[in-house]
């Protein structure tokens, strides 16, 4: 539904439901002050832009989204991406790749393709999160220690051998970053409603205002920073440059959408309501294309922000509106005062942040998992820290989709029953379909499918059918376990009905569900086969193979169950009775 959930969650609303979204939405606002201000340092843009992007998408997206708790703004997940974009083409490039990343993204939502999102492999998601969280840890430790080097360049081996040739550490620098994570780390430990990066943060700028510490601060780093809300923007698009910027717009839009799906999953499970994929990435794309024109960053579902809104008592989307206003008043107010944050401080939230989002344990607990997955989870890992996130997304899907068609050719396979009768008897006795309980003349060779039919099965089906010594006058291949079939199985019928013709052998089609027929029917496969040798059940071709061989005709096992129930073309489901499965309406 391309509804946005505001608008049917608040049937009913009352006064005290209003209360717990207001005092939801004011804490968790006070919550995304540090962290918003925070993302927008470690991914090279003045600190003010996190706040206008969470001012900006907290509103949009709580009055448009799809998820009733929803927390949009500044995320990790894209901080590796804004800071490559930044680094690359500059504060406007990054405008221009946002915007595109919003285009993207509204027509995702638009062409009902938000569950499709759900397909990307979780060994995929936790190997590029897993090396997010590193690229974020190690673009801190400057600021954290307060190293005295230059800019941190972008890349992680640039950073470290940046690093490692820095031994100079600023002691006053280190001893403030050091302290704050500490109490972090302990305050959240003591209690989840203490907001340990806001104490953190206050306690770190009063501490470096007070002491007179010469510690390096936003202002020094960003300069003077403006209180007040910009006016919008829109500079004209240069084609070179959107041309430019069109993987990192993907890549942001791919980000923006898993972490936002992911965030609402989530709290679906917490609130147990159910979201709507679609109308939350319109509206995620919506906050994208207007963040930019007023000066911000990139946008998405925050998983820590939403939850903390959860368990703060919200219900309703009208929480994330007041989180969006409470940080509008918070920098109308103090954002004067936002340049005096010093940056040790910014870069332990940071690695507090970036600790979470590892979720090491679940790492480890993945390295159990098959071999194909924990390669695919590490190859998207090692090039999402060593090369490039777009790079570690794209050989992560290719590597997991080639893995999955691997694993579905080891499922199907054919084998050649009629050779089996003596090893098929004792469980024919349970299959009353089984070839064990038929009578097979002399010159009739059953070959079974089991399996889905596709590409990656292909060379199975072809050596198995190699394997035959003589051509017999009849070959059945029974598809009674075959669900589906794509264009190169059918093909791959194609060329053994050809070759047998060759042979002067007939081909059968026996048991043929209903996407098998329906393709066959649709392709030039069905004239080649001829629609009289294509059968509901293995008896029915059975018959037909004795009357091509002119011999008598044998009666049907009592033991056989009814004929395949399946839907010809061009009428209702029903029982086929016995004779070919004509493909009715095709002519």
């Amino acid at each position: 539904m391309l509804v946005p959930k505001l608008f049917t969650s608040i049937q009913n609303y009352n006064r005290p439901a209003f209360l717990k979204d207001l005092t939801a939405g004011m804490h968790v606002g006070v919550v995304a002050l540090p962290l918003s201000i925070a993302f927008a340092a470690a991914s090279g843009v003045a600190p003010n832009r996190g706040l206008i992007t969470a001012v900006i998408a907290g509103l949009i997206v709580s009055l448009l989204g799809g998820s009733r708790v929803q927390i949009a703004g500044p995320t990790g997940a894209l901080v590796v991406v804004v800071y490559a974009t930044v680094h690359r083409f500059g504060p406007e490039g990054l405008a221009m790749a946002t915007l595109m990343a919003g285009v993207i993204l509204i027509a995702l939502g638009l062409s009902r393709l938000g569950s499709a999102i759900k397909f990307i492999p979780f060994p995929v998601t936790a190997g590029f999160t897993s090396g997010i969280a590193v690229l974020i840890f190690s673009s801190q430790v400057k600021d954290l220690l307060g190293l005295r080097m230059g800019d941190v360049p972008p890349g992680f081996v640039a950073q470290w051998r940046g690093y490692l040739h820095t031994p100079s550490v600023d002691v006053p620098t280190a001893l403030l970053g050091a302290c704050s994570l500490l109490l972090i780390v302990v305050l959240t430990r003591v209690s989840r409603r203490i907001p340990g990066f806001v104490v953190a943060l206050l306690l770190g700028t009063l501490a470096v205002r007070l002491l007179h510490l010469p510690i390096q601060t936003i202002g020094s780093r960003f300069g003077a920073l403006h209180a007040g809300f910009p006016i919008p923007s829109l500079r004209a698009a240069n084609l070179d440059l959107m041309l430019a910027l069109v993987p990192s717009a993907f890549t942001i839009a791919l980000l923006c959408a898993v972490s936002s799906l992911l965030s609402a999953v989530v709290t679906d499970g917490m609130t147990g309501g159910r979201h709507r994929s679609n109308m939350e990435l319109v509206a995620q794309g919506v906050a994208n294309v207007v963040s930019p024109l007023f000066g911000g960053m990139p946008a998405a579902g925050a998983i820590a922000r939403t939850a903390t809104n959860v368990k703060s008592g919200a219900r309703t989307p009208v929480s994330g509106i007041v989180h969006a206003l409470t940080l509008l008043a918070i920098m109308a107010v103090f954002g004067r005062w936002t340049g005096h944050i010093p940056l040790a401080t910014l870069a332990a939230i940071l690695v507090v942040v970036a600790y979470n989002m590892s979720e090491w344990r679940t790492l480890v607990a993945e390295l159990t998992a098959p071999r194909s997955d924990v390669f695919v989870l590490v190859v998207t890992l090692l090039l999402t820290v060593l090369v490039d996130l777009s790079v570690a997304i794209e050989v992560g899907l290719v590597a997991a989709s080639l893995l999955f068609m691997r694993r579905m050719a080891e499922v199907t396979n054919v084998s050649a029953v009629t050779g089996e009768l003596r090893d098929q008897a004792d469980r024919s006795a349970l299959d009353p379909n089984a070839v064990a309980r038929r009578s097979i003349p002399e010159d009739v060779e059953v070959f079974e499918v089991n399996g889905p039919f596709f590409f990656g099965a292909v060379e199975a089906f072809k050596d198995t059918l190699g394997r035959i010594a003589e051509p017999p006058a009849v070959l059945i291949i029974r598809m009674r376990h075959v669900p589906a079939i794509d264009s190169s199985g059918l093909h791959a019928l194609t060329d053994v009905v050809r070759r047998a013709r060759h042979d002067g052998s007939i081909v059968l089609l026996s048991d043929v569900h209903t996407q098998p027929l329906l393709a066959l029917s649709r392709s030039a496969a069905l004239d080649e086969i001829g629609d009289e040798n294509v059968f509901g059940n293995l008896d029915d071709a059975l018959t037909r193979a004795r009357d091509a061989l002119g011999l008598p005709v044998v009666a049907r096992p009592a033991c056989a169950l009814p004929t395949v129930a399946r839907e010809t073309l061009g009428t209702p489901m029903r029982l086929v009775p016995s004779g070919p499965a004509r493909a009715g309406g095709r002519r």
